[in-house]
């Protein structure tokens, strides 16, 4: 045997010169036969093994954590040092405070209300609408929470007739969305609306408990081995304050892909281009809210799966600290990545719906030890101590190059506007960081399925291939990639003593094709999946804050995210910079291709 290569104490790494290694991912696409065939023999007990181990050998899968000597205890949940400076420009909230008075005071935080048809007259060309326009259409009766309601039940089933179909939604019930529409209507009409969110109407992603929905996770059995009983914390904090659930939208089966394919609830499309994905996990909800269905929507990210479909379409996605919003209701695929969180036409709504969804656990209160929420200031615009942290190797380590440019472009706009400082920076062990986090998540999925996934015979075949992978990994490199989480938390600490956020672009490309051999059975395409995680997974690996914001648009009219990711607990710092930075492009903004007018 070999002797292990052993890792450098991080103090003598910090001291060194790092270098960037870019990712090579050497394995073939796969669709049709070919995935039939191959899912057959990964699960073969014969040749399976065999197969696996060599095609893990080929992309240095777990072999870097075999041949490693760590030199490091394990972190098994993110950690995080005590921080005693607060945040600049934020109003602090009671953690007691109710869900109806925390949107209230998120209210409180933004700039004056201007009007859809203002906004559009100060030259954007674009707008979406608001929360807080449809709160105003409510108030002054110009429409009324029923209108609204048919007009996306209408839009909906207008979606499933166009070609290809949209497939927005995996359960939808028209009776349901009508009579909650009916209640909040009620309560207009007697001139007692319970919070600016009253009537508002919000989808859920498959793996979020809403009643009277089941919750498949993307599958065609889950359902059947776990009922559903309540509403998940996130739910109930939202209904509370008025909010029209409208239904489950589609995902990735089991959130394990990037893309949103899915061969047997369909394969959301992306409004800007229909022959796009709209990006995983949560494609249907970020392909909703793009379409003007909704303002926002509720996803889960355990590898971006909130981030990277808004990236893609062209929207805001926030991905709180590790603890901050507690999981329970949720599909349960691990526990130690998973964030649930909003996405939104923008960071205004974006800010009204994580408000309402602010909450831990009483675990997390006792792991973690949150401290209490802040929500920003929008009309606070001083930035002028703020440093921006930019790895170049691995910012421009995107294809095309233009997103690189695009979100470079937003980020000088920034600094020039708010006289903000960009440090470079540089990471060490990102090749190591990838494979801790799916070594962690492929763990973790497996053992929270264990009980049940042989009850899933239909399982589509690229689940298979992934779930047979993840099933190679062993106890010790579970272990050893959460000694590197410790590593890799400390990396990340010293550099925020530095600067304060940490950007780059959301995806390393934009959107991809769907290729039509795809869609009834699936495919594995690593390469892809490679440029849509490559700057997102630190973010779960560490349970760090962080939030995708639109920036523009490439040549083929595609959306541009840019990523922002930030000290432990400092949601309110990322959403003020997005809420300027989003200022900034406004009028790069376009409409997209598929779009229905709610109001």
């Amino acid at each position: 045997m070999g002797v292990k290569k052993s890792m450098l104490p991080v103090e003598e790494v910090l001291k060194g010169a790092i270098e960037y290694v870019p990712l090579r991912v050497g394995a073939p696409r796969s669709s049709g036969m070919p995935l039939r065939i191959f899912a057959w023999v990964v699960e073969s007990q014969l040749i399976g093994k065999v197969v696996l181990a060599y095609f893990m050998r080929l992309n240095r899968l777990p072999q870097m954590l075999c041949d490693t000597a760590i030199p490091d205890s394990p972190m098994f949940l993110p950690e995080y040092p005590d921080e005693t400076i607060g945040e600049p420009a934020t109003k602090v909230l009671a953690s007691d405070l109710g869900a109806i008075s925390r949107v209230d005071a998120a209210i409180e935080c933004l700039p004056s209300y201007i009007s859809r048809s203002q906004r559009l007259g100060d030259g954007y060309p674009f707008k979406f609408w608001c929360i807080r326009d449809y709160a105003g259409a409510y108030r002054s009766g110009r429409t009324t929470p029923m209108e609204v309601a048919e007009r996306f039940i209408q839009a909906v089933e207008d979606s499933e007739r166009l070609s290809p179909p949209m497939a927005y939604m995996i359960s939808f019930d028209a009776s349901d969305i009508r009579k909650q529409a009916a209640a909040s209507a009620e309560r207009f009409a007697s001139g007692s609306p319970l919070s600016m969110l009253d009537g508002v109407l919000i989808v859920v992603k498959d793996d979020i408990d809403c009643l009277p929905h089941e919750s498949r996770g993307g599958t065609q059995w889950l359902h059947k081995y776990r009922e559903v009983k309540t509403d998940a914390a996130c739910v109930a904090r939202l209904r509370e304050c008025g909010v029209i659930f409208a239904g489950k939208t589609n995902m990735h089966e089991l959130g394990m892909g990037t893309t949103g394919n899915n061969p047997y609830s369909g394969t959301a499309r992306n409004p800007y281009d229909t022959t796009r994905y709209a990006g995983g996990s949560s494609s249907g909800s970020a392909a909703v809210v793009a379409s003007g269905l909704c303002p926002a929507s509720l996803g889960t990210d355990a590898g971006g799966s909130i981030r990277i479909p808004s990236g893609l379409c062209g929207l805001v996605g926030l991905k709180c600290t590790f603890g901050r919003i507690t999981l329970s209701g949720l599909v349960p695929v691990g526990w130690t990545l998973e964030a649930v969180g909003p996405i939104a036409a923008n960071v205004e709504d974006a800010l009204i719906v994580y408000s309402a969804m602010i909450g831990s656990g009483p675990s997390d209160v006792v792991y973690s030890k949150p401290p209490p929420p802040c929500l920003p200031l929008f009309n606070h615009t001083s930035f002028q101590q703020l440093k921006l942290g930019i790895y170049t190797d691995w910012f421009t380590d995107v294809s095309p190059p233009e997103v690189a440019t695009i979100c470079r472009m937003a980020v000088d706009r920034f600094c020039e506007r708010y006289s903000s400082r960009i440090n470079e920076i540089a990471i060490p062990e990102l090749e190591e960081l990838r494979n801790g986090h799916l070594v962690t998540t492929g763990s973790e999925i497996c053992t929270c399925l264990n009980s049940i996934y042989k009850y899933g015979k239909s399982t589509c075949h690229e689940t298979r291939v992934i779930i047979a992978l993840f099933k190679q990994f062993q106890s010790s490199l579970y272990v050893s990639a959460q000694r590197l989480r410790r590593r890799l938390m400390f990396y990340h600490m010293e550099i925020f003593r530095t600067v304060d956020v940490i950007v780059t672009p959301t995806t390393g490309v934009t959107a991809p094709f769907i290729p039509p051999d795809a869609i009834s059975t699936g495919e594995t395409d690593l390469a892809t999946h490679a440029d849509l995680m490559r700057f997102i997974v630190s973010a779960n690996f560490l349970g760090l804050p962080a939030v995708s914001v639109p920036v523009g648009h490439d040549k083929q009219g595609l959306p541009v995210g840019l990523q922002l990711i930030g000290k432990p607990w400092q949601e309110a710092t990322l959403l003020r910079i997005a809420f300027a930075i989003e200022e900034l492009c406004a009028k790069a903004r376009r409409k997209p291709a598929v779009f229905y007018d709610m109001l």
